[in-house]
């Protein structure tokens, strides 16, 4: 996949929306491509140290997102996967498993550190995206 269509892919998602195609071009050079075969693991819950320092993006393909043994959610191309371990070492909190051959742009912790090292506007982009999300989360705990 040619950075320009992980560009693409990028622009797609929630979480990159407000980046410019530089500050996309950045992120989509540091990602990688990679491909699951139906059944994979992706990410697995509970797990730490170095596997749990990537996100995926889905760009094509399924998956399914299991808490407790019990699934919770189905992710289509555009979701991802386990961004939250882009921003600290923290266990997942759900495992995922390729429901369909996918192909999906990989990004580790700390090729995002180096793009914030370099392009800090990133930071308060994502930053802003993260509140909302704590934000919309609060609305539905709290009402």
């Amino acid at each position: 996949m040619s950075v320009a269509n992980r560009v693409e892919s990028l622009r797609e998602i929630d979480l990159f929306s407000d980046c410019s195609r530089k500050e996309l071009q950045h992120i989509a050079r540091a990602a990688e491509q990679v491909d699951f075969t139906a059944g994979d693991n992706i990410v697995e819950e509970g797990s730490g140290g170095a596997s749990a320092s990537y996100a995926y993006v889905i760009v094509s393909g399924t998956a399914v997102v299991r808490r407790n043994g019990r699934k919770v959610a189905e992710l289509r191309p555009s979701d991802t996967v386990g961004e939250m371990a882009l921003f600290d070492d923290g266990p997942r909190t759900a495992s995922v498993v390729a429901a369909t051959d996918m192909e999906a742009i990989m990004l580790s912790r700390r090729a995002l550190k180096g793009i914030i090292d370099s392009t800090p506007s990133v930071a308060h982009k994502l930053l802003s995206e993260l509140a909302g999300r704590l934000r919309k989360a609060n609305r539905k705990l709290y009402g």
